[in-house]
């Protein structure tokens, strides 16, 4: 992935962040030259003191990439984060042209599929786990093993180890700091939740939150109003 250096972000911190709140990652990988891509639940299994980040995930042993993964070795994760079409009339000048701000993530690594039974069980109670948190409703699947049992022969379960993580933050840190602020009150006012986690992403990247003036209107925008 091509990244500016005004779109790169050092810090590891951020980037598993982007793992563990945007887990429906795709799993990329290739044969004879061919592509083949998923869409697959993951969840960050490990990170050690070096730096070091094990992905897990799973999916449908039917699904012809499964098949395949078993002579695999390499694998790219992508793992895509809040993202909005930005409109050249928030700028407030002209000429201007329209752009596009997200974040996104990938994780480059080896894969191997997990052949015990146990292990993929374990993977799939850790991600039913970390995100019936996420939601709130804290389910607690102990009554439905048995169930899961029955199922899980359909669905296999892989590991990749990370050696290589790219990570671009596109977040309008071309413009000067008053633009990139009404951008993100732009985001943070539309009402969807993804927009407003662009917002927060945009006030994260900027040094201090800037007043935006609106039809001569001084009018404070920030994560707290």
């Amino acid at each position: 992935m091509y990244v500016p250096p005004q779109h790169q972000s050092p810090d590891s911190a951020r980037h598993l962040e982007i793992m563990r709140s945007y887990p429906l990652a795709t799993l990329i990988t290739g044969t004879d030259g061919v592509p083949e891509a998923s869409h697959v639940p993951t969840i960050v299994w490990s990170q050690a003191d070096d730096g070091g980040i094990v992905v897990r995930g799973h999916m449908n042993r039917a699904n012809p990439q499964w098949k395949r993964l078993a002579t695999t070795e390499q694998a790219l994760l992508v793992f895509a984060g809040p993202h909005g079409y930005v409109s050249p009339v928030w700028y407030q000048v002209t000429p201007a042209a329209p752009t596009w701000d997200f974040v996104a993530v990938h994780a480059r690594g080896t894969i191997r599929t997990l052949a015990c039974p146990e292990e993929t069980l374990a993977v799939i109670r850790a991600t039913v786990s970390a995100y019936e948190a996420l939601a709130g409703t804290q389910w607690d699947m102990t009554d439905s093993i048995g169930y899961f049992r029955q199922i899980m022969p359909a669905a296999g379960a892989f590991e990749v180890v990370v050696h290589d993580i790219q990570a671009m933050f596109k977040l309008s840190q071309e413009q000067r700091p008053e633009i990139q602020q009404e951008v993100a009150c732009r985001f943070a006012s539309t009402g969807l939740s993804m927009h407003f986690d662009l917002a927060e992403a945009i006030w994260d990247h900027m040094p201090a939150p800037l007043s935006v003036v609106r039809n001569g209107d001084e009018k404070q925008c920030n994560r707290s109003s």
